[in-house]
């Protein structure tokens, strides 16, 4: 698959390495695995001068053999000895730096934590010394990104306040999604779509997976996954395993419950038998794994409240493959096939509302979209969009069926949406339906 998007992200790293022809550049880059940050890095470098140093969990002295080798096979920069520490590795090229203008990427950068956490302070007092005079273009890069968040935002590290740029690589939008699928087939079906953004989420590497193997229908899809040598059924344990250490089988135990349908806070703490709220915010917060749903226009504190797993690959692992794993070491593929099958227009029907809600929000006409429904979950509406700045919304009901949409139920639930906060806007009513997409 050739390479998509990314024009604002690649316009980013190559005036960053313009500015560092003048002072050094500090660029920290996050994004989730798979998403796509060494092919971006790659692909805004490939005609200069730098060195791609990927930080492998070995032995500080062993790690820094080979980053030095790679120094000198990518950048011909001649160190003599051999380095064991990583500030004097670090120190080398700062000094070199000084005179001569190249990008140093450090992929998997927060990896360093479990070589020696003290090189971070290292790194501080070098930077600190060295980059005034420097031509240095930093780039650093890395996929656990609650470490990455700990290493740059919390202002008791050593790094906190060093980076003079700091960005997110997000999945792919929508509108990126059907440019890939016209592309590689261009008489798609919508569902064919929905079932692309219901496993993928958009990250790059699942969408290219499904590209390269020809997957373009639904059906496709759906049989790569429960292939016996798929990517897929093992990705979500292994995403498990990177971001989570001692409190791992806590944050699996929370997303499978929220996958079977426990999304209240008082169910999850009742079936854990305590209180969840510290992990479940870390899940929001750190990891970006699930959300917390609320009303539009709710008060901050309501308790209205449900969570739900954000990630779209996870939150399809979780409810498909994860719960199966016993089929799976016994080599029954076709049920764990056959169980997708059988609910797919259950599950998607979330899917599409969720994708409305992405691409809504991708036109950049609205400052707001969600959903509402009250207290006693009587009234409830799929889809609200507000325009904060020339008080129009949009009211949207959702579902597969366009047949099975009623404007006028949804036109009787816009009555009881609180005065207080919606009188404002002047609403319009819409059916969105797979037709839609």
């Amino acid at each position: 698959m050739r390479f998509y998007d990314r024009s604002s992200e690649l316009q980013i790293l190559k005036e960053n390495q313009i500015q560092a022809q003048r002072s050094a550049v500090f660029t920290v880059l996050m994004g989730r695995r798979r998403v796509g940050k060494t092919a971006l890095i790659t692909r805004a470098y490939e005609d200069s001068d730098f060195a791609y140093l990927f930080i492998s969990r070995d032995n500080e002295a062993v790690l820094c053999r080979k980053l030095q080798s790679s120094l000198e096979e990518q950048l011909g920069l001649k160190v003599y000895g051999t380095l064991t520490h990583f500030r004097d590795l670090f120190e080398v090229i700062m000094r070199e730096s000084q005179d001569r203008h190249f990008t140093i990427v450090f992929d998997e950068f927060q990896t360093l934590y479990k070589v020696n956490p003290a090189i971070f302070s290292e790194i501080q007092d070098i930077w600190d010394r060295y980059h005034t005079g420097s031509k240095l273009n930093l780039v650093t890069s890395g996929s656990i990104q609650s470490l990455m968040k700990r290493i740059f935002e919390d202002e008791n590290e050593p790094l906190y306040g060093r980076p003079t740029s700091k960005f997110t690589l997000r999945p792919f939008t929508i509108s990126v999604l059907k440019e890939i699928m016209s592309d590689h087939c261009p008489d798609y079906h919508n569902d064919d779509l929905l079932c692309l953004y219901m496993i993928t989420g958009g990250v790059a590497k699942y969408v290219e997976l499904l590209m390269d193997a020809q997957c373009y229908t639904k059906e496709k899809m759906l049989n790569y996954v429960c292939r016996p040598d798929s990517y897929f059924l093992t990705e979500g344990r292994d995403i498990m395993n990177q971001e989570f250490s001692d409190e791992g089988a806590t944050y699996f135990s929370i997303l499978q419950m929220i996958a079977e349908g426990l999304t209240r806070r008082g169910d999850i703490d009742g079936a854990m038998q305590k209180d969840m709220g510290v992990y479940l915010q870390n899940l929001e917060k750190n990891y970006n794994m699930i959300s917390r749903l609320k009303p539009l226009l709710s008060k901050p504190n309501s308790k209205v409240s449900a969570y739900e797993i954000s990630d779209q690959f996870l939150r399809f692992w979780f409810r498909f493959i994860c719960p199966y794993q016993s089929l799976i070491e016994r080599q029954q593929f076709a049920l764990i096939r056959q169980n997708i099958g059988n609910n797919y227009e259950q599950f998607s029907g979330r899917t599409l509302e969720q994708y409305f809600h992405a691409k809504l929000m991708e036109t950049g006409q609205y400052t707001q979209v969600g959903n509402w429904w009250d207290r006693k979950g009587v009234n409830e509406i799929d889809l609200i969009a507000l325009n904060q700045f020339n008080n129009t919304a949009l009211a949207a009901e959702i579902k597969r069926n366009p047949k099975k949409i009623s404007l006028n139920s949804l036109e009787s639930k816009l009555d009881a949406l609180p005065k207080s906060d919606f009188a404002k806007y002047d609403f319009t009513l819409q059916a969105l339906s797979l037709d839609a997409m």
